[in-house]
């Protein structure tokens, strides 16, 4: 995994291991799978070409996580359901809303990023619920 803290929480205290979902802030600069671990992160795709955010089974109830743009990507990067399928909600791109229906995975479109773009997800246990923004029209996309 190429994951980077860069942030922490001051005066957090941890019982037990510490993942990178500890609430700081990771810049992802190449492919990742997360896991139960990763569970509250702020992921920020750091790379010119960050890759595939693969999420972990939706079964993980409760895991919740954002990925944001920070860095002018020059290839799509992708946050991916690891069943597929199973991604609900809606996506704000350019004041627009755009359904998310049965989706496997979100698209960050490197010819109509922004820099702050974001999507967050949540897990009921059957679904991802997909919330995210855009400043650019087809800066975000669902794909099935």
């Amino acid at each position: 995994m190429s994951v980077t803290v860069i942030n922490k929480k001051p005066g957090t205290h941890f019982s037990g291991p510490v993942g990178v979902g500890s609430g700081g802030v990771q810049v992802v600069t190449d492919s990742v799978t997360l896991t139960a671990a990763d569970n509250g992160s702020n992921l920020v795709l750091g790379d010119a070409a960050p890759g595939t955010i693969t999420l972990p089974a939706v079964t993980n109830t409760g895991f919740r996580c954002r990925v944001y743009t920070g860095f002018a990507i020059t290839s799509n990067a992708v946050l991916a359901s690891a069943e597929g399928d199973n991604m609900e909600g809606s996506l704000i791109v350019a004041g627009a809303v755009v359904t998310v229906d049965a989706a496997d995975q979100i698209n960050f479109v490197n010819t109509a990023d922004n820099i702050g773009d974001y999507v967050e997800v949540f897990s009921d246990g059957t679904y991802w619920h997909v919330f995210g923004n855009a400043l650019t029209t087809g800066g975000l996309t669902a794909t099935g």
